[in-house]
């Protein structure tokens, strides 16, 4: 297949979105009504586009093409996917001017983000949230690309996807999971895979209920360490009556603390109707004296919420992960640890 790179250009968003005072009423606009991208097919053409950090081996680029292709997808890209300045995948126009072109193109159904990594906050004051809005179709990535997500359902209020990168694992469940949610468009119910293998009892993707019950909202989060970061700006969502996730990597319990107080004292884990926490790989307390555990942290600032919580979802920096719809009405069932997916996140049913 010949490869169709299209034009990226630095096109910025409206002068509104580039003043920081707008924040509250740009958000409640923005989300008084659900935005749903449009349907996914066989056949249609997902862009491919770098927003974040860049891709050092030139064949995991083409893994990731070869993987959509083997989904029965068309593939283009961005014109600078493939660049590198610094750690970034390019300059921060040439970056938002693929992803703005990848939106505005009307041959595109949908974006799929090669790798996360770090600078996509960087691109926020340059997207074109109109033509987003004008454009609805899906964004799939995770980790960094948090960033996105956060302030496309704060501006637009349009539904993306959490869940595996480009580059990333395309194992049997993950490659299922995309099937499911954006060919079959089904209401998922999100339960984790349990095998016990040769132990006893399963020891593998457990969920511990932190405090039990049942709560519907929208489903809003993604990483803990992107999300914290725009705090105190117009890129957040309104949180009020969300089921929040959230996960991480490579983070010691310190700083998950840190982080989870700054949700505090912004006022966000008060406004929330339900938590779910993911993985958070590689998060261990270290040598030394000593810290809080995860779990203990997690019980001082969720227990006392007393919503619906439970921790151990298969989100994350992991092998396996769920594709979850941001923005998408949910139910959280924390005593059977999982999510159900309650309406249409597609635009048609």
């Amino acid at each position: 297949m010949r490869r169709r790179h299209f034009l990226g250009s630095a096109t910025v968003a409206a002068a509104s979105a580039l003043l920081p005072g707008i924040g509250l009423a740009a958000r409640a606009d923005a989300i008084s009504q659900r935005l749903l991208p449009r349907p996914l097919a066989p056949g249609d053409t997902v862009a491919l586009v770098s927003p974040s950090s860049a891709v050092s081996d030139p064949l995991d680029l083409q893994l990731a093409r070869e993987v959509m292709e083997a989904l029965g997808l068309r593939v283009v890209t961005g014109a600078h996917y493939a660049e590198r300045r610094g750690h970034l995948a390019g300059s921060d126009a040439e970056r938002a001017g693929d992803l703005n072109a990848a939106f505005a193109d009307p041959d595109v159904a949908a974006i799929v983000c090669t790798r996360g990594g770090s600078g996509a906050a960087r691109l926020l004051p340059l997207l074109d949230y109109e033509a987003i809005r004008g454009n609805p179709k899906a964004l799939l990535g995770y980790s960094d690309v948090t960033a996105l997500h956060c302030a496309i359902q704060a501006r637009t209020g349009l539904v993306t996807f959490h869940g595996p990168i480009g580059t990333g694992s395309w194992n049997r469940f993950n490659a299922d999971q995309f099937r499911r949610v954006f060919f079959e468009r089904e209401l998922m119910h999100y339960e984790n895979r349990i095998e016990a293998g040769d132990e006893l009892v399963p020891r593998r993707n457990r969920t511990r209920t932190l405090v039990p019950g049942q709560a519907r909202g929208r489903l809003l989060g993604g990483n803990l360490t992107v999300l914290t970061a725009l705090a105190g700006s117009p890129y957040l969502p309104d949180f009020d009556g969300a089921i929040l996730f959230l996960e991480d990597v490579s983070e010691a319990p310190y700083r998950v603390d840190r982080m989870l107080t700054t949700l505090k004292l912004m006022g966000v884990l008060d406004r929330i109707a339900g938590f779910v926490f993911g993985e958070c790989t590689d998060c261990d307390p270290g040598d030394g004296y000593g810290s809080l555990t995860l779990a203990q942290i997690l019980d001082d600032f969720i227990v006392p919420l007393g919503i619906p919580a439970y921790t151990g979802a298969m989100i994350g920096h992991i092998r396996e992960q769920f594709i979850l719809p941001v923005g998408g009405e949910v139910e959280l069932d924390a005593d059977a640890g999982t999510l159900r997916l309650l309406a249409p996140v597609f635009a048609g049913g």
